[in-house]
C-alpha cells in the first residue's frame, strides 16, 4: 500500500538530515538515490536502473562501428530520468545532458520528468506541463521547480507520482489510454492465437488487467509485478504461464494459509478478496514475444489511466463481427459527463454551494448522496457507473473537508495527529448496480468498480 503523506514527510526530513553534508557524486550518488526512493516507500531496484547505456550516434552502425554511447545516471523508463552532479556543478548543463539521451531511448521509455541534482540543489522538470512556475524560470515545453535539500519536506508533494499519488487529468483520447487499450488487445490476440479462448481467456485477461492496475495504484508494492516477471521467468517465456498461475494462487490465499517456504517475491503480493482469483483455470502458454508483450504492458503508469479506459479495453479485445452482433460501443468519459452532470451532478453541486457554511445542511447533503442508488440496466463494462461513483465520492470528499473546517480542524493539525477521516465516509460502492448479459464486460465492470473504489479510498486517506 502507498505510504501516507505524513509518513513520507517524516522520511523526507530524515533523508535531509542524512545527506546534508554530502558533496561527492562518484562516492555516494547511488546510495543517495536509493534512499531518495525509499522516502516514498519504493525500492529503487524495482522500478529504476543506474547507468542505463544509450546510443548517442544519430544514425548508428548496425555493427557498432564508430557509435558513441552515453550512460544515464538513473532511469525509470517512461517516468523519470535523473542526472546527478557533484555539489556546485551547473544544473542547466545537467538538464541539457539529460535531454541529449532522448534520441537513444525508445518512444515508450521516454520519461515525463527530468530531475537534476547536486546533492544540495534539486530541479524537477515536468515535460508534459508547459506552464512555467510562478516567478518565471521555466523552459519551453516543461514546467520547472527548484528547491534545496534543506527544503525537501516542503516540496515532497511534487513527487507524488513516485509514491503512487498522481494528479489525474482525464483527457479525451489521451495517448496513455489508447496505448493501454492496444497493449491489452495485443495480449488478447496472442493468447487467442494459441487456442486459449472463451471464458478462460476472458477471466485470464481480467486478472492480468487487475494486476497491472494494482501494480501502479498502491494495491501492490509499486513495480513488484514487472520485477517478478523479469527476475523469475525465462526470456523465452516457456515458464511464464506456470509463474502466473502461481501468482494467481497466492493472490487468492490469505497470508496465514500460505506455505511457510513460499518464495519471498511471491509472498510480497497481498491477498485479494472478492473471488476474482478463486476459480481454477488452465494455464496458458507463452513464448518470448508474448512475454515481451506482457512486460511492455507493465510500462505505462496504469494509475494515470482514466476509468473510462475499460470501454476502450473492451473494444480492443472484440473483433468487428462480435462487436456488431453484440451491439457493443464505447462511450467516452467526456460524453458520459454530458449525461450525468445535468441528470444529477449539477443539482448536487448546487446544493453543496448553498450549504457551504452550514454544518447541518452539509451533513444532510452527505446523508442524501450516501442514500442514493444507481442502476445502469445495460452497463457493458461499467463506464457510466465508474464515473458516476468517482464523481459522487469526489463530492463527498469536498463535503467532509468543509465539515472538518467548520469544526475547527486545520489540515496540518490533522496530518500531525494522523487523523483517520476514512471513518467519516458514508458513500458505498455497493449502492451502484449494473445489468449485463455478456460475461466478459460484466467482469470488467466489477473489477473496474473495485479499482475506482480503491483509488477513492486512497484519495480520502491523504
Amino acid at each position: 500500500m502507498a505510504l501516507s503523506w505524513n509518513e513520507i514527510k517524516t522520511r523526507a526530513a530524515a533523508f535531509t538530515k542524512e545527506w546534508e553534508n554530502e558533496i561527492s557524486e562518484d562516492a555516494e550518488a547511488k546510495s543517495f538515490w536509493d534512499d531518495f526512493f525509499n522516502v516514498f516507500g519504493i525500492g529503487r531496484r524495482r522500478v529504476a536502473t543506474f547507468e542505463q547505456q544509450v546510443c548517442l550516434t544519430p544514425n548508428p552502425s548496425p555493427k557498432g562501428e564508430g557509435n558513441r554511447s552515453g550512460y544515464i545516471d538513473l532511469l525509470w523508463k517512461g517516468v523519470i530520468l535523473v542526472e546527478h552532479k557533484s555539489r556546485g556543478k551547473d544544473l542547466d548543463k545537467a538538464y541539457q545532458q539529460a535531454k541529449d539521451y532522448f534520441p537513444g531511448l525508445k518512444e515508450k521509455e521516454l520519461p515525463r520528468y527530468i530531475l537534476v541534482s547536486d546533492f544540495e540543489r534539486f530541479r524537477l522538470y515536468d515535460l508534459e506541463n508547459s506552464h512555467p512556475p510562478a516567478g518565471g524560470g521555466g523552459r519551453e515545453g516543461a514546467s520547472q521547480h527548484d528547491f534545496l535539500l534543506k527544503n525537501f519536506v516542503d516540496h515532497v508533494n511534487l513527487f507524488g507520482f513516485i509514491a503512487g499519488y498522481q494528479k489525474r487529468i482525464y483527457k479525451e483520447q489521451d495517448p496513455v489510454n489508447i496505448e493501454a487499450a492496444l497493449l491489452m488487445g495485443r495480449l488478447h490476440d496472442n493468447l487467442k492465437a494459441i487456442g486459449y479462448t472463451g471464458h478462460q481467456l476472458e477471466l485470464y485477461l481480467v486478472r492480468l488487467l487487475f494486476c497491472l492496475f494494482a501494480d501502479d495504484t498502491g494495491i501492490f508494492e509499486k513495480g513488484i509485478l514487472q520485477e517478478y516477471i523479469e527476475l523469475h521467468t525465462k526470456e523465452d517465456g516457456s515458464d511464464l504461464a506456470m509463474h502466473i498461475d502461481a501468482l494467481f494462487t497466492v493472490l487468492n490465499t490469505a497470508p496465514e494459509h500460505r506455505f511457510k517456504n513460499l518464495d519471498e517475491n511471491l509472498a510480497a503480493f497481498p491477498y485479494v478478496n472478492g473471488k476474482l482469483f478463486e476459480e481454477r483455470i488452465p494455464q496458458a502458454a507463452f513464448n518470448s514475444e508474448m512475454r515481451n508483450a506482457l512486460l511492455e504492458a507493465c510500462l505505462p503508469d496504469w494509475g494515470e489511466i482514466s476509468p473510462a479506459i475499460f470501454g476502450s479495453l473492451f473494444q480492443a479485445v472484440m473483433n468487428p463481427k462480435e462487436r456488431r452482433s453484440a451491439g457493443a460501443h464505447y462511450t467516452s468519459e467526456k460524453n458520459i459527463l454530458k449525461v450525468i452532470k445535468p441528470l444529477f451532478l449539477d443539482g448536487l453541486h448546487r446544493e453543496f454551494n448553498a450549504a457551504q457554511n452550514s454544518k447541518p445542511k452539509l451533513q444532510k447533503l452527505q446523508d442524501k448522496i450516501a442514500a442514493l442508488r444507481f442502476l445502469d440496466p445495460a452497463c457493458g463494462c461499467g463506464n457510466f457507473l465508474i464515473i458516476a461513483y468517482r464523481e459522487i465520492r469526489l463530492l463527498e470528499i469536498e463535503i467532509i473537508k468543509k465539515l472538518l473546517k467548520l469544526q475547527g480542524y486545520r489540515e496540518e493539525v490533522m496530518r500531525e495527529a494522523r487523523m483517520d477521516i476514512s471513518a467519516l465516509v458514508k458513500c458505498d460502492v455497493d449502492r451502484f448496480y449494473g445489468i449485463e448479459y455478456e460475461e466478459f464486460p460484466a467482469q470488467i465492470a466489477q473489477v473496474a468498480m473495485w479499482l475506482i473504489d480503491h483509488q477513492m479510498n486512497e484519495l480520502v486517506s491523504r
